[in-house]
């Protein structure tokens, strides 16, 4: 991280090196004692700069909003209800974080290609009566994954789960989400379709593209929200909120931007106004708002070829801004973004362990925080039939 000195501030950092696949079938976790509690949910993070995963499951804060439960036992509880947690490959290293904070261990799966491409999957123990939640975000390859997901909830199905509730931290396809011109499909409602006729009884998302989106469920769907690990993680840094903007990168981001000001100290807005010329193409037109000698704080849902930011940088930086952040819970980047990225137009880059990021794609400016303790919290309220929505309150 290339901060400023007046920036400068003293953190302590771990990180969580990605495990071979194999550690998907057979996890490295020691069975809990009984008497094992669950983690408090925290999502701090913490820097000494330059590229990290930061994994807050080793040193949580004390957060009086989130009381230690029991871990619920193979068969135990009141209801006899069982837990389940199965990852497939797209993100096994997030997988492991939220079964880490849940004190279980990942359910033992098969999952193979054949020489033709097709994918097997077997689930190596009894799920019967169980509430089961698969960990397989739909990032590159998107088909791939999608498709891995789908055999996966019908091998729950036909396992005779009680529950079945597919976890996508990050969903692919949302941004098809309406008809921009004619003769288009709408990807994110077939999407929902396929997945609901697989058998899962629930999603839980994270940050999709647009609320709507919910609505082309037929099943019950969590929307969980990234935007408490990026505050919290912005808070412990030393910058004056009253020198802080927060700006949005696009007209349609403005109501999500807004949000994140609210919770950021009430912090002043400001709006870049862009005109795409195609898919993946951006041209940055002008700027709504005052960010002379300011902190501009960009707040995206998703990074993908990274031209929105990029752009927003440089016309931030004509208009005077002090230093450029950049947030998103999506780290996508396709190419060229990691080079948009690192090119110096950005103090830091905050993003979230929703999409994997490989060793190639990191860059001294990237910071990459764990979304693993709120996955894992909301994971819990599910199955213990809890509300979800107090989590962001």
């Amino acid at each position: 991280m290339m901060a400023s000195a007046s920036m400068a501030t003293c953190f302590c950092c771990s990180s969580f090196s990605p495990p071979d696949l194999a550690a998907v079938h057979s996890p490295p976790y020691p069975p809990p004692s009984r008497r094992h509690r669950r983690r408090r949910w925290s999502c701090r993070a913490s820097s000494t700069g330059g590229t990290y995963d930061h994994n807050p499951l080793l040193h949580p804060p004390p957060d009086p909003r989130f009381p230690l439960r029991l871990r619920v036992q193979d068969g135990g509880g009141s209801s006899g209800s069982r837990l389940r947690i199965f990852s497939g490959t797209a993100n096994p290293t997030l997988a492991e974080e939220i079964a880490c904070y849940l004190g279980l261990e990942l359910g033992r799966i098969k999952i193979k290609r054949f020489a033709d491409g097709e994918l097997y999957v077997q689930l190596q123990e009894s799920v019967r009566g169980s509430d089961v939640f698969l960990v397989q975000p739909t990032c590159p390859p998107a088909n791939e994954n999608l498709m891995e997901l789908l055999i996966m909830v019908d091998a729950c199905r036909r396992a005779s789960a009680k529950t079945i509730t597919a976890v996508v931290p990050y969903f692919g396809y949302a941004r098809a989400d309406r008809k921009m011109q004619g003769r288009e499909s709408i990807a994110a409602k077939l999407v929902a379709n396929l997945i609901t006729e697989a058998g899962a009884h629930r999603v839980l998302a994270c940050d999709l593209h647009s609320g709507q989106s919910i609505g082309y469920f037929d099943i019950p769907v969590d929307h969980v929200h990234g935007q408490p690990v990026i505050l919290d993680y912005l808070a412990s840094k030393t910058i004056c909120p009253s020198d802080v903007v927060v700006v949005s990168p696009d007209v349609g981001g403005v109501a999500r931007a807004r949000a994140f000001a609210k919770k950021l100290s009430d912090a002043p807005l400001a709006i870049v106004d862009k005109r795409r010329l195609g898919h993946n193409q951006a041209e940055v037109m002008n700027l709504i708002g005052d960010v002379r000698g300011k902190v501009a704080v960009m707040v995206d849902d998703m990074i993908d070829t990274a031209g929105t930011m990029h752009k927003g940088a440089e016309l931030l930086h004509r208009e005077g801004a002090r230093a450029v952040y950049a947030c998103s819970t999506h780290a996508v980047l396709s190419p060229p973004a990691v080079e948009r990225l690192s090119g110096g137009l950005f103090q830091e880059v905050i993003i979230t362990n929703t999409v994997p990021v490989p060793p190639d794609q990191r860059f001294p400016q990237l910071t990459v925080l764990s979304v693993a303790n709120l996955l894992g919290e909301t994971i819990w309220r599910v199955h213990d039939d809890c509300s979800v929505s107090s989590i962001f309150q």
